[in-house]
């Protein structure tokens, strides 16, 4: 399964909310990248539903399958493992990383039981993924090796179109002395042939290594 985050960089954010015999599980998915910003944002959820007794969390920092990936909960008063836990299968279930997850309850006067607080934290962290792919607001993260191109500037716009419209990943492109395009490729000979056929050969691609990337489906 393919690495998942919010589409548009550090700090997008997803809301969704349900409700189980009048108890309301109110979930925002938030992108980050560190725990600091991690527990950042559920301090802002605490804050802004100041009134809820629950603002229960999980989080995932970092690719699946390496060391240094971070899994964190928090059952924030809930009976233990009824909340964080599930919240956090509910993320990597569905392949969600650099993302927290703080769904914040409302209590409605009926009790649910551990299964039925199990069933709810992650009902309501499941719609708000839901919410996220309705939107179009979800993109893949790939290790992929980064190349820069420099460019004249009267030459940059034309070309960065037909990178793109051959399917190469333009990040971003800067302008000083010349226009800088930067580029994540998962085949370096491939894209050196492209640039070559689109520049008429008066162009190289610079080598900056490898990092993780959105990549867009």
């Amino acid at each position: 399964m393919a690495d998942l985050t919010l589409y548009g960089g550090v700090g997008s954010r997803v809301d969704a909310e349900i409700e189980v015999k009048r108890s309301k599980f109110l979930c925002r998915l938030v992108r980050t990248e560190t725990e600091n910003a991690a527990r950042a944002a559920i301090d802002d959820a605490r804050k802004e539903h100041f009134s809820a007794r629950h603002h229960c969390s999980a989080f995932v920092l970092g690719p699946t399958g390496t060391p240094d990936q971070v899994r964190r909960t928090n059952d924030d008063g809930e009976p233990s493992g009824t909340a964080g836990r599930p919240m956090l299968e509910a993320l990597s279930g569905r392949g969600f990383v650099d993302c927290v997850a703080v769904v914040t309850r409302y209590f409605g006067g009926t009790l649910l039981g551990a299964g039925g607080l199990v069933r709810a934290y992650s009902e309501a962290v499941l719609t708000a993924i839901d919410a996220a792919h309705s939107q179009r607001l979800v993109v893949e993260r790939e290790r992929r090796e980064l190349f820069t191109l420099a460019l004249a500037h009267a030459n940059a716009g034309r070309i960065e179109a037909e990178l793109r419209q051959r399917g190469v990943l333009v990040l971003r492109t800067d302008y000083g002395r010349e226009a800088v395009l930067q580029i994540a490729d998962d085949d370096a000979t491939r894209l050196a042939a492209i640039v070559a056929h689109v520049t008429a050969g008066t162009a190289e691609l610079e080598s900056l290594g490898h990092e993780w990337v959105d990549v867009e489906r």
